[in-house]
């Protein structure tokens, strides 16, 4: 299904293949030789995407741009079932396996590859060719790769990210910091109450 958000329609290549039940949704450009496989979502909430050519994004997986934090996916990439590519800066020839995550900022140099349920946190430089083995975190600046069962190190380096005012606007110190931060974007998404199916 492709939908017009904001007054943006997405703009897919004539080669590209969007599966009937994917949702494209916004100021969305998808290239060439594109493939968007079923259940996938790949959404401009107020940001633009640009998607390269012969790029493949699998099964439930899903592209999400903010005002903030624009998506561009190089050529090449494949990006896995179940994956989610938030705010990203993605490189040619990427290979983002099944279930990783990418947050917003984050960006992902050409060849690398994020394996299984791996993930590059937020505001991260990921340098062309580098490899984020399955199930590990690779966060903060200087850069770090660690494994899952090294938290405290992960939680220190998030804590200097500052995920929730830098992608929500709030100060995570703040006592009410989920109501104020489900408020915010609850807002945010309440204008896709006017999109329309093109």
């Amino acid at each position: 299904m492709i939908y017009e958000h904001l007054g943006a329609r997405p703009r897919i290549d004539d080669t590209a293949v969007i599966a009937p039940s994917a949702v494209v949704s916004g100021d969305v450009e998808i290239g060439p030789g594109c493939q968007v496989l079923h259940g996938a979502v790949i959404t401009a909430e107020g940001g633009p995407i640009t998607v390269g050519e012969n790029v493949i994004v699998m099964e439930n997986a899903i592209v999400r741009a903010s005002a903030a934090n624009p998506v561009h996916i190089g050529d090449h990439v494949l990006i896995g079932p179940g994956a989610t590519v938030s705010g990203a800066t993605v490189g040619d020839e990427v290979f983002l396996a099944t279930g990783t995550r990418v947050f917003n900022g984050a960006q992902i140099g050409a060849r690398a590859e994020v394996r299984i349920n791996g993930v590059v946190h937020l505001r991260t430089i990921l340098p062309e060719d580098a490899v984020v083995p399955i199930g590990w975190v690779a966060v903060g600046e200087p850069l770090r790769i660690l494994p899952p069962e090294r938290h405290e190190e992960i939680e220190a380096a998030q804590r200097e990210l500052d995920f929730p005012g830098y992608v929500f606007g709030v100060d995570r110190d703040t006592p009410d910091v989920m109501v104020q931060l489900t408020e915010r974007y609850g807002r945010s998404l309440a204008r896709h109450a006017h999109d329309r199916e093109v």
